[in-house]
């Protein structure tokens, strides 16, 4: 993978290093984390979704938790498969996991739900009104321009 070198940008950029940070830290390998899958959804305007295949995994081995512009999904599996049964073969994944997903600023998890193996979490771009932008009314000069005159002593 080619690594893309962002310094000539910082030079010339003012309050963009985040941005930087963020697309070179999207280069680095995470060790090819892949489990488990999931997709990133717009379903509006200001609203996505996040949908993760966790299958076989219940609500209360499943924990979600935002701080700082920083998306945690867990899952845990308790023990023992609870029938008593030997296990022959596993094809169902029931490993521990934790996905982070980095949030853009003003975006909100607004709620979460489990369903058919599958883990919904919903979110909302919130830009508050003094970040929004706004128009600016432009007035027109008056036809008559004042007049400056000079006096001169002689």
């Amino acid at each position: 993978m080619r690594h893309v070198d962002f310094s000539p940008l910082y030079r010339s950029t003012v309050g963009f290093d985040r941005l930087f940070t963020m697309l070179d830290s999207l280069a680095q390998p995470e060790g090819a984390q892949t489990y488990p899958p999931y997709n990133i959804e717009r379903t509006g305007e200001d609203s996505y979704r996040i949908s993760m295949a966790v299958a076989g995994f219940s609500d209360d081995e499943l924990s979600i938790e935002a701080h700082r512009n920083v998306l945690t999904v867990k899952g845990e599996r308790k023990e023992g498969n609870g029938e008593g049964a030997e296990l022959l073969y596993r094809g169902i994944a029931s490993r521990a996991f934790e996905r982070r997903f980095q949030l853009a600023d003003h975006v909100d998890v607004v709620g979460a739900s489990l369903k058919n193996g599958l883990l919904f979490v919903d979110l909302k771009r919130n830009i508050p009104e003094e970040l929004k932008p706004r128009k600016i009314a432009i007035t027109a000069s008056s036809a008559k321009a004042k007049q400056i005159e000079a006096k001169t002593t002689a």
